[in-house]
């Protein structure tokens, strides 16, 4: 006979937050959002890898592509650069954010002496980058010969076949630095001379890296921003448990710092077989998320399976149908509370903290709030991110109102046959997400600040300063359905709303 819950699954809304003393320490500009990323033992100072704040974007064509990597990292969280893509096209996004924002970048728009104006155009649509090193050979390695930027041509007065050495800033003319200088002094010698960028060689001449004046003043604008130890952003990147062999190695090369197990249900062998195969080739190196899954038996099996972190939710994305397709998942609060029962009960007996990951279910801010206070160590968010500049999908206006596309990766748009069809072929059998529009919501940057200042503030009045003492303290209480009402506005007519109503 089935196994029977015997209390019903619930999500977010079905619960609320109960205040709890707040000491005159309790302002929002005191609250850390510093959450772990992956597993550590206890005593150890801090695990590998932590966030800055507790978001990271969905492994999602309609979400996380580089430039979404980029926005969020300079925020303090990480996108994971979806995975239903080629190998080689994933490995580029990864590198394309790790190269972003460094102290010393490595030039990646290169031209010859020989090559022309249209050339330059070319390769600054290709790369977004106004600043082209002209080598000898037209690599990031070669022989410095001068730099194009657009103060070296006009458009209108000059033909596309001009070659670049009748316009280029010859090398005589630069300002540069030799190979070894601090950052600290490359920057001294930006603002000394007014550059925009200064080249760095070494002693035959050949170009090793760049330092722009705009990663200086991008790191004072983003205090939280999440870097490595060699100062470039920090990125994920999602693999699938089908051609994992070829795609991590692609994706460590290229400089992805966590990895994350794409798929609809986690609770098998696959998984299993996916981060055995790279505990075997990188020990604990390389780290791997691995999920979804929905109750204490899923994690324990990824735990004792080598998983970083595990991520909890099964058909509560606003795009899944998974349970209406398959009748598989379960509510996301009731989930992620019996989840995060098992990973402090598996930290007790082995004091191994894994953290847990709450992916889905999100549909209001004060959502986030409450996910952290039944346990999850951070949010995966795709509805969330889509909306923004950032995400890599259409901006379009429909009857008046700017959206933006978003689909499921188990939709037929995806494609996505790694994550969800059990056998081989490449199309699916039948679909488990839907496309759809999301509202347009302009830059992440404002739209998470401000998310993030409702998190802070509700934390407060909780009594918290992190996350981890919002988790202790935190009080919770069930609403009935006539509560949630009370809850918003009612009993008014609202102005914005029913105003032209009222005037007819």
């Amino acid at each position: 006979m089935a196994y029977y819950y015997e209390e019903p699954s619930r999500t977010f809304s079905e619960y609320l937050l109960v205040p709890g003393y707040s000491s005159a320490q309790c302002i929002p500009a005191n609250v850390s959002l510093k959450t772990p990323v992956v597993k550590y033992r206890k005593g150890e100072e801090e695990p590998a890898l932590s966030m800055n704040i507790p978001m990271v974007s969905a492994v999602m064509q309609a979400v996380s592509g580089d430039k979404m990597g980029i926005a969020l990292a300079r925020e303090g969280g990480i996108s994971f650069i979806f995975c239903s893509q080629s190998i080689e096209s994933q490995a580029e996004m990864v590198s394309r954010v790790k190269k972003f924002k460094a102290g010393f970048v490595q030039s990646d728009s290169n031209i010859r002496p020989d090559q022309t104006l249209r050339d330059v155009l070319e390769l600054k649509e290709k790369s977004g980058h106004s600043t082209v090193s002209v080598t000898d050979d037209g690599t990031s390695e070669g022989k410095l010969l001068g730099i194009v930027t657009s103060r070296d041509y006009r458009i209108s007065r000059m033909s596309l076949d001009e070659k670049v050495e009748n316009f280029m800033t010859p090398f005589d003319k630069l300002i540069w630095a030799k190979d070894g200088i601090s950052l600290s002094e490359a920057n001294d010698i930006i603002w000394e001379h007014k550059l925009n960028a200064l080249p760095i060689v070494d002693e035959n001449q050949r170009l090793t890296n760049f330092v722009f004046r705009k990663d200086y003043a991008a790191h004072k604008e983003n205090p939280n921003e999440l870097l490595d130890v060699h100062k470039r952003l920090i990125v994920g990147a999602g693999i699938n448990t089908r051609d994992f062999a070829s795609r991590v190695p692609a994706l460590v090369e290229a400089g992805a710092d966590v990895l994350c197990i794409d798929s609809s249900e986690g609770f098998s062998e696959w998984q299993k077989i996916t981060i055995d195969w790279i505990r075997e080739h990188y020990g604990d190196s390389v780290k791997v998320g691995a999920g979804n899954v929905v109750d204490k038996e899923g994690f324990r099996f990824l735990a004792e399976a080598g998983a970083d972190f595990v991520k909890v939710g099964i058909g509560g994305g606003s795009i899944c149908i998974t349970r209406e397709t398959k009748g598989i998942g379960r509510g996301q609060a009731t989930a992620l509370i019996d989840v995060c029962e098992a990973r402090d009960e598996y930290f007790k007996e082995t004091g191994v903290y894994i953290p847990v990951c709450s992916d889905g279910g999100i549909v209001y801010d004060y959502h986030m709030t409450l996910a952290l206070a039944m346990g999850a160590d951070f949010l995966m968010l795709g509805r969330y991110f889509s909306r923004f500049d950032e995400s890599p999908t259409n901006r379009l206006n429909i009857n008046g109102n700017y959206v933006k596309e978003y689909w499921g990766e188990g939709s037929n748009r995806a494609r996505n046959w790694q994550r969800y069809d059990m056998g081989g072929d490449s199309k699916l059998s039948f679909e488990e997400g839907v496309d759809s529009y999301v509202p347009y919501a302009g830059s992440l940057k404002d739209n998470v600040g401000l998310t993030l200042s409702k998190i802070r503030s509700t934390m407060c009045n909780c009594g918290a300063l992190s996350i981890e003492e919002l988790q202790q303290k935190a009080k919770i209480t069930m609403v009935s359905a006539t509560s949630i009402v009370e809850g918003g506005a009612h009993d008014v007519i609202l102005k914005d709303r029913d105003i032209s109503v009222m005037n007819r």
